[in-house]
Parts: C-alpha cells; structure tokens; sequence
C-alpha cells in the first residue's frame, strides 16, 4: 500500500542503500581498472624509487673533487664511464673521475653528487665542471617516494590516473577490484519518440533515459538502455523479463504518480517495491523494492525530478556498491548570493552554480521539475533543509558539487 505520510529523505535513501549489494571482486590487469574501486589494500613490493639515480642529464662525481670548481677556474676530469638509463651494472666511480650519466639512471657506487650538463661543457672523454656542488646534489634517493612494504593504496580508493600509475610503478601488474554494477535503465511511455524523429501533437523527445543512463556510467557504473516501453502491464513485464538476471539494478523513470496509466506502479505494486512519498522538492513520488530477485528503484518522470533523485539516492547507493570508500559527492557550505524561500517540510534541492574561489553560490533557474536547461547550466544542488523557509542572501547552505 501506498505511505499515506511523507518518508524522510535520509530515511528513503537509506531504504535504497540497503536495497544494492557490493559486487564481487575479481583480479583485473591495470590496464582494466579504470574507474574500478580496489578491494584490498596495495602494499609496495619495492621502493620508489628502487636505487638511487641521477635527478639531472649530467656527470656523477664525487664532491669533494669539484668543490674548487667555477667560471673562471673549472675542474677538468676524466670521464670513465657512460651511464645511461636501463644500465643494469654498476660500475664504480673512481675519485678523479666522473661518470656521464642520465636522468633516472643508477648513481655509480662512490660518487655522491651530479653536476647538471648545464654547468659543464658537456665532454664526452673529459668534462670541465664550472661549478661547485655539494654531496647529495640531483640525487634521488632509494625509498625517498615510498619505502618497500608501504601501503600505497587503501581498499575504497577510486582508481584513476595516478593511483594505476603508483601501482604500476611498485610493480602490481594486476589488482583486486569490485565489478562495476550493472543497472537497466527502462524508459516508458507511449507518448515518448526517439530523439531526432519528427513529433507528432502530443509525443515528446525521450530524454530521461539517455540522461540516467550517462548518469550511470559517470557512476563507474555500466548502464544498459531499455526504451520505449509502452504503458502496458503484461509489455511492460515481457520486456523486463530477460534482464532481471543479468542485472544488479532494475532503473525507472515515470509512472510513478497518483494518475491513471502509471505503468511502472501498476507493474510493480504488491510485487515486492514500496511506492511512498519523499518529503522533497523536487522528487517526491519513489519506489524502492525488490522484484522478482532484482532491485528495483523508481524515479519520478519530470527530468529535473528524474535526475535530482538519482544524484540524492541512487548515485551514492551505486558507488557504496561498487566498493567506493567515500560513496557522496563533495560538499561545501557556500553563502548564498541572493533570497531564497523553500517550502517548509520538505527538504528542497535547487540548481546553483558554485564559485570556488568566491565560494558563494547562485541559483539557477526557478524550481519547476520540468526546467532541464537550468539543470544543464548548474554546478551543484542546493540542500535547502525542511526547516529553513526563507533564507537571507549571505546565508550558508550545504551544496552538492556535481560537476
């Protein structure tokens, strides 16, 4: 039966939470994991760097001998030995001499110092160095970056480019990462017409689900587009039918409301989702549930509705599926730039556009569900609580940075 009184907003994000189990984890090549969340801590099998090397294209020497060096009186030695990188023996420097040697490669056992090739005039069989340079300088010392046995990386960490680049660098060539969720994004509605179609009186562009769906996949999430469904019961059931065990989540959009041809209530109701009201604005009509084994979350129909619902409660459900540590989007509290009422009761997200450096924020666009521009040209949601009414310009509000 339908909730006769208004849930919580914290208390129906909750409800969807717990409705998406983790996925499984599974070792992938690093090659894979892109935006994949690791499920084990990494530890460093070696040190970075591995062996002290040269920071600078150069001369390794020792300091001591070139601690006289400048302009008008250089210090000439001989250069004994070539070291480029990839040189994997390690011959020693002999006092009076130095080395050539390149950035990265090994520093020569007895040399303590190099001499950037720009203080040089750079000989190849012997090098006159212009400048003094004391013991340590343009070396990078083994274990300066991460000691062997480190923990470089913590379970919850959302890998991208530099987290697969450390990993790569202490040597991991696979990873323990949680699949990413799999979500059917099922768009209904007989008066829905592919985008780039001629309308007829009464039909709209479907939007809702390509939106969701790139929702989705900007989630870390692969997200599988079922459209055009009609407003049809026993249609609506033969075209869900050979999804349900193939995905973690079964995502709708419309026919959620109170009216006549509410196909996803009148398909789902009694069947294991709860329809109820959330005290929000925009989104207030929900469903969460399960349906035949398969998680279920339904979403109002309105766009701005639509999309405001999933960034509250299906956004952070994905991502704590998905293994994500820190599941939310960055907050802040920002001053508002202008008045603002909300209606009491219900918590209220509003489109804005958050200045960093001025850390304020302005609203866009009015309140309507149906004003997708606005949401286009905003930054973040404004989190206006149930109690706050009428707030002041140069209020704080809580802002949820989606972009």
């Amino acid at each position: 039966m339908p909730s006769t009184t208004l849930r919580p907003v914290a208390e129906h994000r909750a409800a969807v939470a717990a409705l998406i189990a983790r996925t499984q984890v599974e070792s992938r090549p690093l090659t894979d994991c892109l935006g994949l969340v690791l499920a084990e801590d990494l530890r460093a099998a070696i040190s970075l760097p591995p062996f002290d090397n040269s920071a600078m294209d150069g001369y390794a020497v020792l300091a001591a001998d070139i601690a006289t060096a400048s302009e008008d009186a250089p210090v000439v030695l001989p250069v004994a030995e070539d070291v480029p990188a990839g040189r994997t023996d390690s011959p020693a420097l002999v006092p009076g001499t130095a080395h050539r040697i390149m950035t990265g490669a090994p520093v020569p056992p007895g040399a303590d110092a190099v001499v950037q090739v720009e203080l040089t005039d750079g000989g190849v069989e012997r090098v006159a160095v212009r400048q003094a340079r004391e013991a340590g300088a343009h070396i990078r010392r083994a274990g300066e970056d991460v000691r062997a046995g480190a923990t470089v990386l913590t379970a919850g960490t959302r890998l991208g480019a530099p987290e697969l680049g450390l990993a790569a660098a202490v040597g991991a060539g696979e990873l323990p990462v949680h699949r990413k969720p799999s979500v059917l994004v099922l768009s209904t509605g007989s008066e829905l017409v592919e985008p780039g179609k001629p309308l007829r009186h009464g039909q709209i562009y479907e939007s809702n689900g390509v939106m969701l769906a790139a929702a989705v996949e900007q989630a870390g999430c692969s997200a599988r587009l079922l459209r055009f469904v009609p407003d049809d019961v026993e249609q609506f059931h033969a075209a869900l039918a050979p999804h349900l065990s193939t995905v973690d989540l079964v995502l709708t959009s419309g026919g959620v409301s109170a009216g006549a041809y509410e196909v996803v209530k009148d398909a789902f109701s009694g069947r294991g989702v709860d329809f109820v009201k959330v005290a929000m604005q925009p989104g207030m009509p929900q469903g969460a549930g399960t349906y035949e084994g398969t998680p279920v979350i339904t979403l109002p129909g309105n766009p701005v509705s639509s999309l405001v619902s999933f960034e509250v409660f299906v956004r952070p459900a994905l991502r704590a599926a998905a293994g994500d540590a820190d599941p939310g989007r960055p907050t802040r509290r920002a001053r508002l730039t202008e008045p603002l009422r909300s209606a009491l009761g219900k918590r209220q997200y509003r489109r804005g556009f958050h200045d960093a450096d001025a850390n304020t924020v302005s609203v866009v666009g009015g309140p309507g569900s149906h004003l997708l521009s606005a949401l286009s040209a905003s930054n973040c949601l404004m989190e206006i609580t149930e109690d706050e009414t009428d707030l002041k310009a140069g209020a704080e509000v809580t802002v949820l940075l989606t972009r």
